[in-house]
Protein backbone atom coordinates (compact mmCIF):
# COMPACT_ATOMS: atom_id res chain seq x y z
CA UNK A 1 0.00 0.00 0.00
CA UNK A 2 1.08 3.47 -1.17
CA UNK A 3 0.76 6.51 1.72
CA UNK A 4 0.30 9.62 0.81
CA UNK A 5 1.71 12.38 3.09
CA UNK A 6 0.14 15.39 3.59
CA UNK A 7 1.89 18.77 4.83
CA UNK A 8 0.81 18.65 8.75
CA UNK A 9 3.22 21.07 10.28
CA UNK A 10 1.06 23.56 10.84
CA UNK A 11 2.49 26.18 8.32
CA UNK A 12 0.59 28.40 5.82
CA UNK A 13 1.96 28.69 2.11
CA UNK A 14 3.73 32.05 2.34
CA UNK A 15 1.14 34.83 0.54
CA UNK A 16 3.58 37.91 -0.60
CA UNK A 17 -0.03 39.80 -1.66
CA UNK A 18 -0.92 39.90 1.95
CA UNK A 19 2.44 41.70 2.54
CA UNK A 20 2.62 45.15 3.65
CA UNK A 21 3.51 47.72 0.18
CA UNK A 22 6.89 49.03 1.03
CA UNK A 23 8.06 52.75 1.30
CA UNK A 24 9.57 52.28 -1.83
CA UNK A 25 6.64 50.91 -3.79
CA UNK A 26 4.05 53.62 -2.49
CA UNK A 27 6.80 56.37 -3.54
CA UNK A 28 6.54 54.87 -7.01
CA UNK A 29 3.32 54.44 -6.63
CA UNK A 30 2.06 57.92 -5.70
CA UNK A 31 4.60 58.91 -8.88
CA UNK A 32 2.60 56.95 -11.30
CA UNK A 33 -0.71 58.40 -9.83
CA UNK A 34 0.85 61.87 -10.17
CA UNK A 35 0.90 61.63 -14.37
CA UNK A 36 -2.47 62.09 -16.10
CA UNK A 37 -4.28 59.35 -17.54
CA UNK A 38 -1.72 57.46 -16.68
CA UNK A 39 -2.84 57.20 -13.46
CA UNK A 40 -6.53 56.04 -14.70
CA UNK A 41 -4.70 53.14 -16.46
CA UNK A 42 -2.53 51.87 -13.50
CA UNK A 43 -5.44 52.52 -11.26
CA UNK A 44 -7.69 49.78 -13.27
CA UNK A 45 -4.61 47.79 -13.32
CA UNK A 46 -3.62 48.13 -9.35
CA UNK A 47 -7.16 47.54 -8.53
CA UNK A 48 -8.47 44.16 -10.96
CA UNK A 49 -4.81 43.28 -11.81
CA UNK A 50 -4.17 39.74 -9.98
CA UNK A 51 -0.80 40.16 -8.73
CA UNK A 52 -1.16 43.46 -7.07
CA UNK A 53 -0.80 43.41 -2.87
CA UNK A 54 -4.03 43.83 -1.32
CA UNK A 55 -3.33 47.01 0.22
CA UNK A 56 -2.55 48.62 -3.06
CA UNK A 57 -5.71 47.40 -4.68
CA UNK A 58 -7.80 48.26 -2.00
CA UNK A 59 -5.93 52.00 -2.44
CA UNK A 60 -6.69 51.42 -6.06
CA UNK A 61 -10.37 50.67 -5.85
CA UNK A 62 -11.07 53.50 -2.96
CA UNK A 63 -9.38 55.99 -5.50
CA UNK A 64 -11.05 54.66 -8.73
CA UNK A 65 -14.51 55.55 -6.89
CA UNK A 66 -13.58 58.98 -5.83
CA UNK A 67 -12.50 59.53 -9.18
CA UNK A 68 -16.16 58.45 -10.31
CA UNK A 69 -17.57 60.97 -7.69
CA UNK A 70 -15.29 63.66 -8.94
CA UNK A 71 -16.40 63.16 -12.52
CA UNK A 72 -19.88 63.09 -11.96
CA UNK A 73 -20.13 66.31 -9.55
CA UNK A 74 -17.63 67.99 -12.42
CA UNK A 75 -20.27 67.26 -14.90
CA UNK A 76 -23.36 68.29 -12.77
CA UNK A 77 -21.58 71.28 -12.01
CA UNK A 78 -20.86 72.36 -15.49
CA UNK A 79 -24.11 71.47 -16.64
CA UNK A 80 -25.51 73.96 -13.64
CA UNK A 81 -23.36 76.41 -14.45
CA UNK A 82 -23.49 76.24 -17.64
CA UNK A 83 -27.26 76.61 -17.66
CA UNK A 84 -27.03 79.69 -15.63
CA UNK A 85 -24.17 81.58 -18.26
CA UNK A 86 -27.03 80.42 -21.05
CA UNK A 87 -29.92 81.85 -19.24
CA UNK A 88 -27.97 85.21 -18.56
CA UNK A 89 -26.30 85.60 -21.70
CA UNK A 90 -29.86 84.76 -23.47
CA UNK A 91 -31.51 87.47 -20.89
CA UNK A 92 -28.61 90.48 -21.74
CA UNK A 93 -29.38 89.58 -25.49
CA UNK A 94 -33.09 90.14 -25.05
CA UNK A 95 -32.51 93.18 -23.01
CA UNK A 96 -30.47 95.05 -26.00
CA UNK A 97 -32.99 94.19 -28.51
CA UNK A 98 -35.63 96.14 -26.66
Amino acid sequence: MEQQYQNQNGYQQHNHLAEPVSFKEWMITMLLYAIPLVNIIMLFVWAFGGNTKISKANFAKAALVWTAIGIVLSILWIAVFGALAFNSVNELSEMSRS
